[in-house]
């Protein structure tokens, strides 16, 4: 009976998990421009990457967001993919929709939410996640982030409900050298 118990408990437990929480505020002029991706949840249309995977958002004169994602391919060259996000909640700016789809203007009925979960104070580094946590992204204005703010970021990602060991390092010049998952952040070697 106490087993049957336990198991009820944890299968509770696991079904009424917490929504994923954005940051209270972004402010999109300090949150624009380049960024290195450190780790994410690796995504199908991200395969052909094999590193120095990167972002670039500016504002465009229509109201929207540039979106520019670029990676080095296995053959060396870069690959590019351009979008926009517009953002859905004005209030705090933190949640975002992105769309790479575009016919004769951006169709965003095909976007992806784009939440900023997790940013530092001076927007050095920042986490996009998605509410049903199956993205995430974690994101730096350089290539590599000390692995005592990475263990930092993992423990607040927990704390959202994320499993860290589906986040993977990304290789990227003066950063990581070796994709391992970021749960296992104690062993990393930069």
């Amino acid at each position: 009976m106490k087993s049957l118990f336990a198991i009820l408990i944890a299968l509770f437990s696991i079904s009424v998990r917490a929504d994923v929480q954005t940051v209270p505020n972004v402010d999109l002029n300090r949150y624009l421009g380049n960024w290195y991706e450190i780790a994410a949840i690796p995504q199908s249309f991200q395969k052909k990457c094999v590193r120095g995977t990167m972002a670039e958002y500016r504002t465009t004169d229509d109201g929207f967001i540039q979106v520019l994602n670029s990676c080095i391919e296995a053959d060396g060259s870069r690959s590019i993919a351009e979008g926009r996000a517009k953002v859905i909640d004005p209030t705090t700016n933190a949640k975002l929709k992105a769309t790479f789809v575009k016919l004769i203007d951006w169709i965003f009925t095909f976007g992806g939410d784009y939440w900023v979960i997790d940013l530092a104070p001076d927007y050095h580094s920042a986490v996009v996640g998605h509410p049903t946590r199956e993205y995430g992204w974690i994101l730096s204005r350089t290539p590599k982030l000390e692995i005592s703010e990475l263990k930092e970021i993992e423990h607040r990602l927990k704390a959202q409900g994320y499993d860290t060991c589906q986040l993977i390092t990304t290789l990227q010049d003066g950063g990581f050298t070796e994709r391992k998952p970021l749960c296992h952040v104690n062993s990393f070697v930069l």
